[in-house]
């Protein structure tokens, strides 16, 4: 079955590109051209990938995006214009997998499409099914993440960057191995979406995002999950 994506832009002059593309890879293609119709089309007919522009009437991209991720994880591109940095944090921030800055090619488009779709099928399995750190535990087999008795749900993004230090106990990784392991070797310099990604990630699994015991900062070297004492 082909896979489904969503495009959402107010331009007609990009929503046609982006169709007309992504049909010729053999993607079935959806649009709206404003956040509220992006939603409701999503509800009623879920996809595999949004590409969702910020700045749209009605409803815009940010606003957009969070109402998605209230009842969805699915994988989604912030379609960004040139210079507007607070909008791709702010695109990390509420929930977003990637974002591009406009204009960008259609081969950078595609290449970000397939990356994150490739995020969005990972499911790595350790060799045991359960692993726990702490008050942590993650069901490999279910890809359930609980903190406490908590469960809490991780994006394609944040899942399989979170296997990264899971895989590594004890392991400082540097921003450079994560980026390329996890979004790819052309994402490798991109420590902005490490740097955001990392930050909602403690937001979820940390007790304290402010002192954590999870993933841990080593200043200058990189992150890691240090073992359990005793």
């Amino acid at each position: 079955m082909a896979v489904r994506i969503l495009v959402v832009d107010d331009e007609p002059r990009y929503l046609r590109l982006l169709e007309a593309n992504l049909l010729t890879e053999g993607y079935q293609v959806f649009t709206a051209m404003d956040g509220e119709e992006a939603v409701e089309s999503f509800s009623a007919n879920p996809v595999d990938l949004i590409l969702l522009d910020v700045m749209l009437p009605h409803m815009d991209g940010i606003a957009a995006c969070q109402r998605i991720r209230q009842f969805s994880s699915v994988p989604i591109i912030m379609l960004t214009a040139k210079g507007e940095e607070h909008d791709r944090v702010r695109g990390l921030d509420v929930g977003a997998d990637d974002y591009l800055v406009k204009p960008f090619s259609i081969m950078e488009l595609l290449a970000r499409v397939r990356a994150v779709l490739r995020r969005a099928q990972t499911s790595e399995v350790g060799q045991d099914r359960f692993f726990t750190h702490d008050n942590l535990r993650i069901d490999f087999a279910r890809v359930d993440v609980c903190v406490g008795e908590q469960q809490v749900y991780l994006s394609v993004t944040e899942y399989p960057l979170f296997l990264q230090f899971t895989h590594n106990i004890g392991k400082v990784l540097a921003a450079e191995e994560l980026l390329t392991s996890v979004w790819g070797p052309e994402y490798r310099d991109d420590k902005e979406i490490l740097w955001v990604t990392i930050a909602r990630l403690r937001q979820k699994v940390e007790s304290d995002p402010h002192e954590p015991k999870h993933i841990v900062t080593r200043s200058g070297l990189g992150y890691l999950m240090p073992p359990i004492e005793g």
